[in-house]
């Protein structure tokens, strides 16, 4: 296993466009780290650099400590998994994932080379394959054959090009949980490259947000969830994505009021005295913060506000339901979310609210409903530097230092099972 450090990372190409731009990331011996962002951000161009198939133009990369900018992939020891598999279509699965090692002419260090694609192919549930060609395996049993690959070089650390891209939903949900069970048995470092944030949120322990080639937050998905740091992180992260709604504050005689287009929704003093000496906020509240205020716990009210509403539409899935409010913005802030849409690669961020309601709630669209919302939970940012306002970065590091509690407990876990093997 290995350390990756990445220290004021930056390539630039001929047009002088730095598609990665300062980049600096501490990636512990162990720890499965995500780079996600929207397409064009620099992710897979940081990747590999990291793996040696691009040049660095300044900065330095470390593995073990060891300065590998100019060494060449091969003496790197990194095993990379691609989007496209990067299978040979006239060799076996067996002979595919023994390739490295034949090329390597390693019969030796743990094994000969049937051992070791033994144990991998029974770790990947690729026993009864292993005389199959690749155009005759599903998408997900090609990936397990690249990751059988990856797993026989033994080597230091995994990386991840966007490897469940080519799969439909149902199978990248099985191989992300495969993908995760397999990094946290093995307590091999890996280096995740996505678009997608619900494999950022699932697979990783920690989670690099970038924007334009420009890191904007490392952190737990937890803490990027709960305390993202500005409005671009708060935006990308999440499904369906942070309502952002202009407000200004007032003050009222019943206190601290924001007046938004859905409504005024009294917050608690702290919570606005952040945003005092600013004629315009940005309010970003996450769906699952409303709920029908008929059905919400009286223990619970008092951390939230009741607003009335009226819901354009719905959207009933069983388990839960989708209400939508929608609201005209003034001419500065149909400007500001567009911008933002542009940053997340999303066509548009419409002038709506997303509401989770339960499904046991009777609201319809059409007549004013009241709506209980946790004020306790929202977040408020500043429209011109995307900065959240609120954020509770203390708060915020302890999330992110409780999971890394946590998965050094699961990786001493994997390794008292590799002795017991042993």
């Amino acid at each position: 296993m290995a350390s990756i450090t990445l220290k004021n990372i930056v390539k630039k190409y001929d047009d002088g466009f730095p598609a990665v731009n300062n980049v600096s990331l501490d990636i512990a011996d162990g720890e499965f780290v995500i780079l996600v962002g929207p397409s064009g951000c620099g992710k897979s161009t940081l990747l590999r650099m990291i793996v040696g198939l691009e040049d660095i133009t300044s900065g330095e990369l470390q593995i073990n400590g060891r300065r590998m900018n100019e060494a060449a992939p091969k003496d790197r020891n990194l095993a990379m998994v691609f989007q496209n598999y990067a299978l040979y279509p006239h060799l076996t699965v067996y002979e595919n994932i023994a390739f490295p090692l034949r090329l390597a002419k390693d019969a030796n260090g743990g094994g000969s080379v049937d051992e070791k694609v033994q144990r991998a192919a029974k770790m990947l549930e690729l026993t009864e394959h292993l005389d199959r060609k690749p155009a005759n395996l599903s998408g997900g049993q090609r990936q397990r054959v690249a990751m059988g690959r990856a797993i026989v070089r033994e080597a230091d650390a995994f990386l991840f090009d966007e490897p469940l891209s080519n799969l439909d939903a149902k199978l990248r949900g099985q191989m992300r949980a495969e993908i995760a069970q397999l990094q946290r048995s093995l307590g091999v470092t890996s280096v995740y490259v996505t678009h997608d944030q619900t494999e950022a949120m699932t697979l990783g322990d920690r989670v690099a947000v970038l924007k334009k080639g420009i890191l904007q937050q490392v952190a737990s998905p937890r803490e990027l969830y709960e305390q993202p740091v500005n409005l671009f992180v708060a935006g990308f992260i999440g499904s369906p994505s942070m309502n952002f709604l202009p407000a200004t504050i007032t003050e009222g005689s019943g206190g601290t009021v924001l007046s938004t287009p859905i409504g005024d929704i009294p917050i608690p003093a702290d919570r606005a005295a952040v945003a005092q000496g600013k004629d315009l906020v940005l309010v970003g509240v996450r769906p699952e913060f409303f709920e029908d205020a008929t059905l919400v716990d009286e223990a619970k009210m008092p951390k939230g506000s009741v607003f009335t509403a009226e819901l354009s539409h719905l959207e009933w899935l069983g388990h839960e339901q989708y209400g939508y409010i929608e609201f005209e913005p003034d001419e500065k802030v149909r400007r500001l979310l567009s911008d933002l849409a542009a940053d997340m690669d999303a066509d548009e961020l419409r002038p709506q609210v997303v509401t989770t309601l339960s499904a046991e709630s009777r609201v319809r669209p059409g007549r004013p409903v009241e709506l209980w919302v946790d004020t306790s939970r929202i977040h408020i940012f500043d429209p011109e530097s995307g900065e959240n306002l609120t954020r509770d970065a203390e708060a915020g590091a302890e999330l992110t230092r409780m999971a890394a509690e946590e998965r050094e407990r699961e990786l001493a876990a994997a390794r008292e099972r590799d002795a017991q093997k042993a």
